[in-house]
């Protein structure tokens, strides 16, 4: 984001928020270590100006304020957020939010400076993940990009970032498809996902977490390839390689992590409890039925046909990939 166009939001805030440098940039947002008033150190994230737009003031508003609800020790909560107008020839709306600042790394630069953690430094890991995620999936959330990049060491302390925005960018997938923007990171995404499925629950968050898991104790993730559209098309075509005996991995840990890897989501845990659970080394009962949807599911139109049956092979899989291969490809990943 161009300087000037920072200096302008930073004007437009009105003294709320004085912008001290930048932390990090992706393809939908831009953070910024900031002060208050009060000259509290935070996190604000600034979404793109054109993503902005799409993404619109409003639903902006509702899934912030869903994401401001959540209270839970392995999440980062949001403290605030706004949308503000710029003069840029023309008025735009900047939509932004505001986090907790945390002094410390976050676990895909961790990796990058110590390679492949410790088996039981990624149970730790793997269980505050996926604690959070039990806490937010009852509350009716699906974080959508669950990646490295998103999970904060502090100290002890495990943080996942981003609940909520994730959401609203996929309600409006359609119109960024254009762009070539996708919602979700190709290495770490669910096969559920990667073909377009706006129905997920928690058990995406789950795969997406395995994914981390694995990538930790391997040394590389699970599907990957030398192109977006190859990495996506990795998880349709096999299971992953086994961590044993390569790895030295405790079985227990090595079958959790493969399980919640499982292409189907009813072949992986039930729940992110579940996989906590199993994650510690415990017996996990299956659950009889599938868990609870995390939304409530929306109508049909009375004139519109029943959708078919999703295809569950990996040959039928490729009709509804093909869409999510050619979003990929523009490599403008959500951060």
């Amino acid at each position: 984001m161009k300087a000037e166009i920072v200096a302008q939001f930073q004007s437009a805030l009105g003294g709320r928020y004085t912008i001290e440098r930048e932390l990090g940039r992706g393809g939908m947002a831009t953070v910024f270590l900031a002060h208050d008033r009060a000259g509290t150190a935070v996190a604000l994230k600034l979404l793109q100006p054109d993503l902005g737009s799409t993404v619109g003031a409003d639903r902006f508003r509702r899934e912030i304020r869903v994401a401001a609800q959540l209270q839970h020790p392995n999440i980062l909560s949001v403290l605030d957020s706004g949308v503000t107008t710029v003069q840029l020839g023309h008025g735009v709306d900047f939509l932004w939010f505001t986090m907790p600042y945390v002094q410390g790394a976050n676990v895909w630069e961790r990796f990058e400076q110590t390679g492949a953690f410790a088996p039981d430094e990624v149970v730790r890991i793997g269980r505050a993940v996926a604690d959070a995620l039990a806490y937010a999936h009852e509350k009716g959330v699906v974080h959508r990009d669950i990646k490295p990049d998103n999970i904060l060491l502090e100290g002890d302390r495990v943080l996942v970032a981003d609940f909520g925005v994730a959401r609203a960018v996929s309600e409006v997938q359609d119109k960024l498809t254009a762009t070539g923007m996708v919602v979700g990171t190709p290495t770490y995404m669910s096969p559920e996902q990667a073909t377009g499925d706006r129905e997920l629950d928690g058990r995406s968050d789950i795969f997406a977490l395995a994914c981390v898991l694995y990538e930790l104790l391997a040394g590389e993730a699970p599907f990957h390839g030398p192109t977006p559209q190859a990495t996506l098309m990795r998880r349709f075509t096999g299971p992953p390689r086994a961590l044993r005996p390569l790895i030295h991995v405790p079985e227990a840990l090595e079958a959790a992590v493969l399980k919640a890897l499982s292409r189907e989501p009813n072949d992986r845990y039930p729940t992110a409890a579940a996989f906590s659970e199993a994650l510690a080394g415990r017996v996990v009962e299956q659950a009889a039925s599938p868990p609870k949807p995390t939304s409530p599911p929306k109508p049909a139109p009375a004139s519109a046909p029943a959708p078919a049956p999703a295809k569950t092979g990996a040959g039928g899989c490729f009709g509804s990939v093909l869409l999510a291969l050619a979003t990929a490809a523009a490599g403008l990943l959500l951060s």
